[in-house]
C-alpha cells in the first residue's frame, strides 16, 4: 500500500461534498431504525438490516466509492500523473481498493452495526451479523466496481443496472441466481454469525466464501491488467 496514493485517493473521494453526498445512505439507515424503535416495529429488523442495508445500501455505497477512487482520474486524465511514477501497477490498485473497503465499512458496515443495536440490541447477535455481511459484501462490491471504474467511462451507468437489476431483483427472487450475488454471499456470512435460525441465507456457507474470494482477487487482477494497459496507450 502506497500512502500517498492513499492520501491522494481519499482526499479526492470524499473532498468536494463528496462526503457529505455519502453520509446520506447511512443516516437514511439510522433514521428508518429509529423510528421502527419508536414504534416497537422490532421485528422489522430483517427487512431493515438484510434488504435496506445489506440489500441495497451496501451495493450502492459499494458503486458509489469504488468507481469513485479511479474513474474519476481516468475521466479527467489526471491519472497520467500518477502512472507516471515508478509505482507497480498492481500497488496502485491494490492501495486504491484499500481506500475504497475502508470508506465502504466505514459508511456501511459500522451504520448497519449501530442500526442493529437500535433495532434489537444484541438479541441472537442480529446486529454484528450483518454488519459482518455488510463489510464482507462490501469488499467485493468495492473489488468489482473498481474494476467497472478502470474497464468503462460507464462504470456508474453499468455498476447501478447490475445494483439495481442483478443484486435487488433478479438475486432476489430468481432463486437459480442467488448463488451468483454478493448479496447473498454477505448473507452466508451473516447467518454464521447470527444465533441459529435467526438468519436463513439460501447459499451455503461453502459455496459463498470461495466465491467472495475467488470475485475480489480476479477483480483486481483484471483491473491490473487493465491498468497497465491504460499506462501504454497513455505513453503512444
Amino acid at each position: 500500500m502506497n500512502l500517498t496514493v492513499a492520501r491522494l485517493t481519499v482526499r479526492g473521494l470524499l473532498g468536494r461534498r463528496r462526503g457529505l453526498l455519502l453520509l446520506v445512505a447511512p443516516v437514511l439507515l439510522l433514521v428508518v431504525s429509529l423510528i421502527a424503535r419508536y414504534l416497537d416495529k422490532q421485528s422489522a429488523a430483517p427487512e431493515i438490516l438484510g434488504r435496506l442495508s445489506l440489500g441495497t445500501l451496501v451495493p450502492i455505497l459499494g458503486l458509489v466509492i469504488g468507481t469513485g477512487v479511479i474513474a474519476t482520474e481516468i475521466d479527467d486524465g489526471s491519472i497520467v500523473y500518477l502512472l507516471a511514477k515508478p509505482l507497480p501497477r498492481w500497488k496502485i490498485i491494490t492501495t486504491k481498493l484499500a481506500v475504497a473497503i475502508g470508506t465502504t465499512s466505514l459508511f456501511a458496515a459500522v451504520p448497519t452495526l449501530l442500526a442493529g443495536f437500535v433495532l434489537v440490541g444484541t438479541q441472537d447477535n442480529l446486529a454484528v451479523a450483518y454488519a459482518v455481511g455488510t463489510l464482507v459484501a462490501g469488499a467485493a462490491y468495492s473489488a468489482v466496481f473498481l474494476l467497472l471504474g478502470v474497464v468503462t467511462r460507464n462504470a456508474v451507468v453499468v455498476g447501478l443496472a447490475y445494483a439495481l437489476v442483478w443484486e435487488s431483483l433478479i438475486g432476489n427472487f430468481v432463486e437459480g441466481a442467488r448463488t451468483l450475488s454478493v448479496q447473498q454471499w454477505g448473507l452466508s456470512l451473516a447467518e454464521t454469525v447470527a444465533a441459529e435460525g435467526a438468519i436463513t441465507a439460501p447459499v451455503s456457507l461453502a459455496i459463498a466464501v470461495p466465491l467472495l474470494v475467488v470475485v475480489a482477487l480476479a477483480a483486481t487482477a483484471l483491473a491490473t491488467v487493465k491498468l497497465a494497459g491504460l499506462t501504454l496507450s497513455s505513453d503512444e
